[in-house]
C-alpha cells in the first residue's frame, strides 16, 4: 500500500487515478511515499524518509525544495501545459484590461450606487475619462514561447495584432505550434523596443529574476502596456514604479499582487487566477496523478524537473530503478554487481539530466537485499528501488 499526502485540495478526478486497494490518500499521512501539492510551501519542510516523489499540480515548482529532493532521489513532477489554455485566456483578458479602462470604469459605475435618476447623465458625462485604445493593429511582444506563450501569440494574431516573439530556448514542439505569422525578434532588447504591448511568459529562475529592470524599461516605447501572468519576481517592482511615473508604462497587468504593486497607480493586480478554472484544476490533477502512478508502479518518469524523462517497455517481471550522480563508470559498476549476483540484464535504459542520471533495468530475477545494499556501496548512488511488475 502506497501512502499519498495531500498538502492542498486536489481535484477528485485526479485522485481517482489512484486505486484505493493500492493507495492510501489523506492530509495527515505519516512518512508518505508521495506528496501532491499545489500552492503550499514545502521549502522548509523536513522531507520524509520514505518519500519517492512530489507531484505539483501546476507548472511552477518554486514552492518545492528541488535541490534537496534531487540529492535524496525524490522525483519532482509538474504539469506543463495542463493549465495553458486557462492562463492564455487570462492573458488575453489582460490585453483588454490594459487597453481599455475597464477596471476603472467598473469602479466608477459602482460609485454611482444610490444616485437614482442621476446615474445615466453621470455615466454619459464621465465616460470620456475611461477612453482607451484598440489592440487591433498594435504590436505585441511575447517573451517566452512555451505552451502558454505560443497560445497567447497565436490568439493575438487572430485578434488582428502584429506579434513578435523571443525565446532563445524555443523547443521543436513549440515551433510546430507557433503561427507562421509570428515574427522572430532578433533579441529581447529588439522586441522590447518595438512592442506596444509586452507579455512575459518565462519561468522564474536565478537568470530571469528581475529580468525586466530599469535598463529594459529604458528601451520601451512611451505608453507601453506590460502583462505578467508568469511569475511576480520577473519584474523589478521598484524600477516598474519609476517607469510608470515617467510615462513609459501606461498600464501593468499581473496576477501576482504584492504590497508594493497594490500601492502603485496604473497597476491592475488580479489575484492569482491564471490557472483557476475547473478545467485547468482537473487537467493538472489528472496529469500529475498519472505521472506519479506510472513512476510508482513502473518506474517511468515523465515531466520531471530534476530527473530525466525515462520510459522503458516492460521486458521482464522484475525491474530495478537506480538514481545516481552523473559521473563516469556508473553503469559498469552496476552491471558488475548484477553479474556477481548471477542476475541477467534483460533490457536497460540510462539517461541523464544535469547532475543526475536515472537507470531503468529489467532483470531476470528479483535482486535480494544483499545485492541492493551492494549498489549503495558504489560512490554516487543516490537511491535504488526494486519492483515486481504487473504486465
Amino acid at each position: 500500500m502506497y501512502k499519498i499526502l495531500k498538502l492542498n485540495k486536489i481535484s477528485a478526478d485526479g485522485l481517482a487515478v489512484f486505486p484505493l486497494d493500492r493507495y492510501e490518500i489523506g492530509t495527515e499521512i505519516i512518512n508518505p511515499d508521495v506528496i501532491v501539492i499545489r500552492s503550499s510551501n514545502m521549502c522548509d519542510m523536513d522531507l520524509p524518509e520514505a518519500l519517492l516523489s512530489v507531484g505539483r499540480a501546476g507548472a511552477g515548482v518554486n514552492n518545492i525544495p528541488v535541490s534537496r529532493c534531487s540529492e535524496k532521489g525524490i522525483v519532482v513532477f509538474n504539469t506543463p501545459g495542463a493549465n495553458a489554455n486557462a492562463v492564455k485566456e487570462m492573458a488575453i483578458a489582460g490585453l483588454f484590461l490594459a487597453s481599455r479602462d475597464i477596471a476603472e470604469g467598473i469602479s466608477f459605475s459602482q460609485s454611482l450606487k444610490g444616485k437614482g435618476a442621476e446615474v445615466p447623465a453621470l455615466v454619459e458625462g464621465n465616460k470620456k475619462k475611461f477612453a482607451g485604445q484598440e489592440i487591433k493593429g498594435k504590436t505585441l511582444g511575447v517573451i517566452g514561447l512555451g505552451k502558454i506563450g505560443v497560445m497567447v501569440a497565436n490568439s493575438a494574431i487572430d485578434l488582428g495584432m502584429r506579434v513578435i516573439g523571443y525565446d532563445p530556448f524555443l523547443s521543436v514542439e513549440s515551433a510546430w505550434g507557433l503561427s507562421r505569422e509570428v515574427q522572430r525578434a532578433d533579441g529581447m532588447d529588439a522586441l522590447i523596443s518595438d512592442a506596444d504591448y509586452i507579455s512575459v511568459h518565462t519561468p522564474l529562475t536565478d537568470k530571469t529574476r528581475g529580468m525586466i529592470d530599469a535598463k529594459k524599461f529604458a528601451l520601451m516605447k512611451k505608453g507601453v502596456r506590460l502583462l505578467n501572468f508568469s511569475r511576480g519576481g520577473i519584474i523589478n517592482n521598484d524600477d516598474l514604479r519609476a517607469a510608470i511615473n515617467n510615462g513609459t508604462v501606461w498600464r501593468y497587468v499581473t496576477d501576482f499582487p504584492d504590497d508594493k504593486l497594490l500601492n502603485m497607480e496604473n497597476v491592475i493586480a488580479i489575484p492569482h487566477l491564471g490557472a483557476s478554472t475547473q478545467e485547468a484544476e482537473k487537467n493538472c490533477a489528472v496529469m500529475v496523478a498519472e505521472q506519479i502512478k506510472d513512476f510508482i508502479e513502473n518506474g517511468n518518469i515523465r515531466n520531471s524537473v530534476n530527473y530525466p524523462d525515462s520510459k522503458l517497455a516492460i521486458n521482464s517481471d522484475f525491474r530495478l530503478m537506480i538514481m545516481n550522480k552523473n559521473i563516469p563508470n556508473m553503469v559498469g559498476q552496476i552491471s558488475t554487481i548484477l553479474a556477481t549476483a548471477n542476475i541477467n540484464i534483460v533490457e536497460m535504459l540510462n539517461k541523464s539530466k544535469g547532475d543526475y542520471a536515472y537507470n531503468i533495468i529489467d532483470v531476470s530475477t528479483m535482486p535480494d537485499e544483499d545485492t541492493l545494499k551492494a549498489m549503495y556501496s558504489i560512490k554516487g548512488i543516490v537511491k535504488v528501488r526494486a519492483l515486481r511488475l504487473k504486465k
